[in-house]
C-alpha cells in the first residue's frame, strides 16, 4: 500500500516532466535555462525544490536524532541562508549576464583554464550531491519495495534520467511544483501528528534552544557551524541554484525567487528537525533499522501519513537529482568538452545533443558514490565544503573586486583545494561520520579536529587570492578570441553577448 502511493507520486512527476518536454523545441537555451522566461514563483519553487532534498529531510532527521536539533537543522537552515545571501548580493548581477552555466562566469572573468578547472571541481562535487539523493531512493525502495539497496539506487536514477533527459529545465521546474506541494504538507502533517499523538519530547541538551550546540565544541558547535558555513556560503556556487537564477525572466524575478525559496526551505526543514529529536523517545530502546525517519514511518506512523511523507522525500530526491544531473551534464558538455550553441548539418543543436549524451557518465559517477558512501546529510555538506574551499573566493571576489586576476583565482583554487583535501585525508571523521572515502591513518589529527578544516581551507583560499592580487598585476585573462574579457562589473549593466542573449529580453 505504501509503495503504491509513493509510486503514483513518482509516476505523476515523470509524466509531468515528459509532458512539458515539448517546450524545449530542440533548442539548448530552452533546455538548459528554460528560455530565460520563468516567473519568480516558479523559480522560487524550483530553488526550494533543489534545497529541500533527501539530505535536508532524511539526513536532517538522522543527524538531529543522534546529535541534536542544530546538527540536523543546520542543513536546511544553511541552504536557506545561502538563498538569502544569493538574493541580496548575487542573483541580480548573475541573471543580467545571460549565462548558460556557472562556469561561463569563470571563463569570462579568468579565462579558459580556470573555466575547465572550476568545471571539473563542480562536476565532482555535484556527483556527490547526486549520490546523496540516490541514497535516499535506495533506502526507501529497499525497505518498502523489497529490492536490494543497489537496485533501489538504479531504479531512482533511471526514473530521473527518463524525465530530465527529455525536458531539461522545464521538466525540472514544473515537477518541482508537485514536490513543493507534497513536501510542505508532509512536513507540517508529520509535525502535527507527533505533537498530538506522542508529544514533542526533547532530551536535555538536544533542543533548538540548547545553544551549547552552537557555542561548545564538545556539544558539536564546530561541526554545526562548519555545516552552516559550508552550505550558507559554499552553496552560492551551486550549479543547480545558478541554473534556476539564469532561467528567471528578469533580475528582480531572480532576486524574489531566492527569498521565496529560502522561506519554503525553513518551513519544511525545521519541522523535520523538531520531529527528529522526539524520535528516540517514540521508538524507545528499539534500534532504528536504517534512517530513523523511515523506521518511524514504517513501524509507528499511520499508513496515510507514511505515504504522504515518503512521497515527499522521494519527490525531493527526484527533483534534486534531476537538477544535479542536468546542471552537471551541461557543464561537462559546454565547459569541459567545449560544445557550443551551433547547428549540425542536419539542423540539430550541438550543445543540446552533447548535454544529453553526458547524462549517462554523470549518473554513473553519482551511482558510484551512492554505493560507496550510503549517507545522506554528510554527502551534501561534503560536496559544498569542497566548493567553499576552492571556488567561492574566486567567484565572489571576481564578481565584486575589479582587481581580481587569473593568477589570484588559480592560487585560491589550488591552495584552498589542496588544504581541504589534505585535512580531509588526515581527519578520521567528516561532519561527525566516519571518513570512509579518503582517510590516511595518522597520530597528528583526531576526531576533535572535525569541523575546523572547513574554516582553515576557505581562509587559506582567501589569503592566497588577496596576496596574489596585491603582489602582481590586476589584469584579467584573455578570452578565447584573444581580447580582454569584459569585467562582470560592467557586464551587469550591458546587454549579454549573442551566445548568451536571453530569449525575449528581461
Amino acid at each position: 500500500m505504501i509503495i503504491l502511493g509513493v509510486g503514483l507520486c513518482v509516476l505523476v512527476m515523470v509524466g509531468v516532466g515528459l509532458a512539458v518536454s515539448r517546450k524545449v523545441g530542440g533548442d539548448s537555451t530552452n533546455y538548459l535555462v528554460a528560455g530565460r522566461c520563468l516567473p519568480s514563483p516558479l523559480i522560487g519553487a524550483a530553488l526550494m525544490g533543489v534545497a529541500v532534498d533527501s539530505n535536508a529531510t532524511l539526513g536532517n532527521t538522522d543527524l538531529a536524532a543522534e546529535f541534536g536539533f542544530w546538527a540536523g537543522a543546520s542543513l536546511p537552515l544553511g541552504l536557506a541562508l545561502c538563498l538569502v545571501l544569493t538574493g541580496l548580493f548575487v542573483a541580480k548581477p548573475m541573471n543580467r549576464m545571460g549565462l548558460l552555466t556557472l562556469p561561463d562566469f569563470y571563463r569570462r572573468t579568468y579565462g579558459r583554464g580556470v573555466e575547465v578547472t572550476a568545471s571539473i571541481l563542480m562536476i565532482f562535487a555535484f556527483c556527490i550531491l547526486l549520490a546523496g539523493n540516490l541514497v535516499a531512493g535506495g533506502f526507501i525502495f529497499e525497505r518498502f519495495l523489497g529490492t536490494g539497496y543497489t537496485v533501489g539506487v538504479l531504479l531512482i536514477v533511471a526514473l530521473v534520467l527518463t524525465a530530465t533527459a527529455a525536458g531539461g529545465m522545464f521538466s525540472n521546474c514544473y515537477t518541482a511544483i508537485i514536490k513543493v506541494a507534497v513536501i510542505v504538507v508532509a512536513a507540517l502533517a508529520l509535525l502535527a501528528w507527533v505533537a498530538v499523538v506522542h508529544g514533542i519530547t526533547i532530551p536535555e541538551g538536544m533542543g533548538p534552544f540548547d545553544f551549547e550546540q552552537l557555542t561548545r565544541p564538545e556539544s558539536g558547535a564546530v561541526i554545526n557551524w562548519a555545516t552552516l558555513v559550508s552550505l550558507g556560503v559554499g552553496d552560492i556556487v551551486a550549479l543547480d541554484f545558478m541554473q534556476r537564477i539564469f532561467s528567471a525572466r528578469s533580475p528582480e524575478s531572480a532576486r524574489r525567487a531566492c527569498f521565496l525559496g529560502a522561506g519554503g526551505t525553513v518551513l519544511v526543514g525545521v519541522p523535520f528537525a523538531l520531529v527528529a529529536v522526539s524520535i528516540p523517545a517514540i521508538l524507545g530502546d528499539a534500534p532504528a533499522d536504517g534512517p530513523v525517519l523511515l523506521t518511524l514511518l514504517d513501524d509507528v506512523a499511520p499508513v496515510g501519513l507514511a505515504i504522504l511523507v515518503l512521497s515527499g522525500i522521494v519527490a525531493a530526491s527526484f527533483v534534486t537529482a534531476s537538477g544535479a544531473v542536468l546542471a552537471t551534464a551541461a557543464v561537462s558538455a559546454r565547459n569541459v568538452l567545449g560544445a557550443r550553441q551551433e547547428r549540425t548539418p542536419d539542423g540539430r543543436d550541438r550543445l543540446l545533443r552533447a548535454t544529453r549524451l553526458a547524462f549517462l557518465p554523470v549518473a554513473a559517477l553519482g551511482v558510484f558514490f551512492a554505493l560507496r558512501v550510503p549517507q545522506t546529510g554528510i554527502l551534501l555538506t561534503l560536496a559544498f565544503d569542497l566548493m567553499l574551499a576552492s571556488l567561492v573566493v574566486p567567484f565572489l571576489l571576481g564578481l565584486f573586486w575589479r582587481r581580481a586576476s587569473t593568477a589570484a583565482a588559480v592560487a585560491a583554487i589550488a591552495v584552498g583545494g589542496v588544504v581541504r583535501l589534505v585535512l580531509f585525508a588526515l581527519t578520521p571523521t567528516v561532519f561527525g561520520a566516519e571518513n570512509t572515502l579518503l582517510y590516511v591513518p595518522n597520530d597528528l589529527v583526531g576526531a576533535g579536529f572535525d569541523g575546523w578544516p572547513t574554516f582553515i581551507a576557505v581562509t587559506a583560499s582567501l589569503v592566497a587570492f588577496v596576496v596574489t592580487v596585491l603582489a602582481g598585476s590586476d589584469r584579467r585573462a584573455e578570452t578565447d578570441a584573444g581580447a580582454a574579457p569584459v569585467s562582470p562589473h560592467v557586464q551587469v549593466d550591458v546587454a549579454p553577448s549573442a551566445e548568451g542573449a536571453r530569449a525575449g529580453g528581461t
